[in-house]
Formats: structure tokens, C-alpha cells, sequence
């Protein structure tokens, strides 16, 4: 097992799980649509950070930098995994997706990796397309284009559901 540093002492790990478990695995969940794949990336996310320590401007350079390694450790998995992606809607309710959200939750994690990153990140986490860029390293341009063709592509899906979908 890699060796700890000694600033992450028991307590600065307490709150820093406590701050931003639900947040991280809501995000890897999205990108993985598996609860148990969610869970090894978070792990994983929170075994990076306690090995790398990295020293930060803020907490939300904290928060950036968590969100960008889970984002990537999530990115990595599926490409590796190839599994077919399923939604057990059952699960939503257990990380906070309200029934009447699942069925655009669902659709969100229907989108390619790269639309469903940043429509999780802008509408769910609550980052602007600019806060997107520089946690996921592209330029804010190409982070609205990715919104607009995510929202095309949602758009597309809902019109599918027809008239079972109350807008």
C-alpha cells in the first residue's frame, strides 16, 4: 500500500469524505451508470489524493481537483471495461435523484462521456461552462458547444418519450 502523508490526519480526511462523497459519486455514477463501478472510482479518487497530497490555493481548487481525478479515474474505467451501460432507476432515489427527475437523469446518462461530463458538472454539480473548462481541461468554447449539442441530443431522447413526458 502507498505510504501517507503525514498532513492527512484522521480528522482532515473525516471532513474531506464527509464534503464530498455524495458530490464525487453522483459524478461517477453519471459517467459509469453502475453504483458499484461509482464506488471504485471515488475510492480510487479519494486513495489519489491521500497518496499524491497535493497543496491547494483554496477549497475550491480542492473541489476542482477532485472533481477533475474522479471525472478522469471514471473515464478511464469505462474505456477499459467496455461493459453495456444499464440505469437500475430503483438506485436514483439512493443518491438523490428524486422520481420525478429520473426519466431526464436517465436520459443525461443515455449521452456519449464526453456530453454527459459536462451537462452533469453545469446542471447538476452547478458549475458555469467557464469553472467546466478548467476543471476538465478544455477551452469554454468547446464546453458550450458540448452543452449545445448534449442538449440537442436530450432533446432528441425526450421527443422519443412523447406524450408521456409532462415539459
Amino acid at each position: 500500500m502507498p505510504e501517507l502523508n503525514e498532513k492527512n490526519n484522521n480528522e482532515n480526511i473525516k471532513l474531506l469524505i464527509e464534503s464530498y462523497s455524495n458530490m464525487l459519486f453522483r459524478i461517477c455514477y453519471c459517467i459509469l451508470c453502475n453504483p458499484d463501478d461509482a464506488e471504485d472510482a471515488l475510492q480510487d479518487t479519494f486513495l489519489k489524493y491521500l497518496t499524491k497530497a497535493p497543496e491547494f490555493e483554496s477549497s475550491e481548487h480542492e473541489k476542482a481537483w477532485l472533481i477533475k481525478v474522479a471525472t478522469n479515474i471514471s473515464k478511464n474505467m469505462v474505456l477499459l471495461r467496455k461493459r453495456r451501460k444499464t440505469v437500475d432507476l430503483d438506485e436514483l432515489n439512493s443518491i438523490g435523484i428524486e422520481d420525478e427527475d429520473s426519466e431526464v437523469f436517465e436520459a443525461i446518462m443515455s449521452l456519449p462521456v464526453k456530453y454527459k461530463i459536462v451537462m452533469t458538472l453545469f446542471y447538476i454539480v452547478g458549475y458555469d461552462s467557464n469553472e467546466v473548462a478548467k476543471i476538465i481541461g478544455i477551452s469554454p468554447e468547446a464546453v458550450r458547444k458540448r452543452m449545445q449539442k448534449g442538449r440537442e441530443l436530450l432533446k432528441n431522447e425526450i421527443e422519443k418519450w412523447g406524450d408521456g413526458y409532462d415539459k
